[in-house]
């Protein structure tokens, strides 16, 4: 288990990062609320401060129904708040943002489009250079472990595959901060972990802020800075634990006493007896 000390400086209540001030993007008592048929209000998530700083990787688990992902889409700009405040870099998030990049649990690719086509959909939407774009393209897919598959089709790929494609795809336009959606819980045990190692060396290649949601503990552990732990519907957040491990990590260290304290306590508030 984790020291007292550990757990008095890690319990505060939505006071997640070391200068919210100065964060890449923070949000402030963020809340979603939809109406009812018989006229009343569901709350999805409910007073949510955060705070994320320039080249983190944070992680969010909680229990299913909790507000994840709806947290995720709010700070992406896709559905619009109900109270509360979003700022990144300084400015209010109304809308979507040209300054961040999505990834959602299926890889949500063309089928008639290439990978390199998919890769340069944001471009094309945009109105970017394509040829300075196409050498960015590139070096992302070497950087995923896909060169040489760049005239490939996603029926020719595998899930993995299809999703390093995505990742790829997210970054093409250099954004600051990558939200990601529970992007490898379609994915068999083995190919999640291939790819948990592969997103690991992305973001050390990268240094993205990364803002990643997932059903995984031990996930959540051996990627992140910090892990953020959700409530129960309405969700906010109940605790902040850091994770002190040095990069690159392997799945030895998934073995240590000190990796399983995290997973344990963070199980043990979640009340779960194995990760989702």
């Amino acid at each position: 288990m984790l020291t007292a000390v550990n757990e008095r400086r890690e319990a505060k209540n939505n006071s997640v990062a070391r200068d919210p001030a100065v964060a890449l993007l923070r949000t402030i008592d963020l809340t979603k609320s939809y109406i009812t048929r018989s006229g009343d209000s569901l709350f999805a998530l409910k007073a949510t401060s955060l705070a994320l700083e320039d080249g983190e990787f944070v992680s969010v688990v909680g229990p299913s129904g909790c507000g994840k992902s709806t947290l995720m889409m709010l700070i992406a700009g896709i559905i619009p708040r109900s109270e509360g405040e979003i700022i990144y870099r300084g400015h209010a998030v109304t809308r979507a943002q040209r300054g961040m990049g999505v990834v959602f649990q299926s890889p949500v690719l063309l089928p008639w489009s290439t990978v390199m086509e998919n890769v340069l959909l944001p471009i094309r939407v945009l109105g970017g250079d394509r040829a300075a774009a196409t050498a960015r393209a590139e070096q992302l897919l070497s950087t995923v472990g896909l060169q040489g598959f760049e005239h490939k089709y996603p029926s020719e790929l595998s899930g993995g595959m299809q999703q390093r494609v995505s990742i790829a795809r997210s970054l093409i336009h250099d954004p600051g901060l990558l939200l990601m959606d529970e992007p490898f819980g379609a994915l068999d045990a083995l190919t999640r972990e291939r790819m948990s190692l592969e997103l690991q060396n992305i973001w050390l290649a990268n240094r993205k802020t990364v803002f990643f949601i997932t059903h995984s503990i031990l996930e959540a552990v051996f990627l992140s800075d910090r892990v953020l732990v959700m409530s129960a519907r309405p969700g906010c957040i109940i605790r902040e634990f850091r994770i002190p491990f040095v990069r690159p990590r392997d799945f030895d260290l998934s073995t240590t006493k000190e990796f399983g304290a995290y997973v344990g306590e963070i199980r043990h508030l979640l009340g779960a007896k194995v990760d989702a």
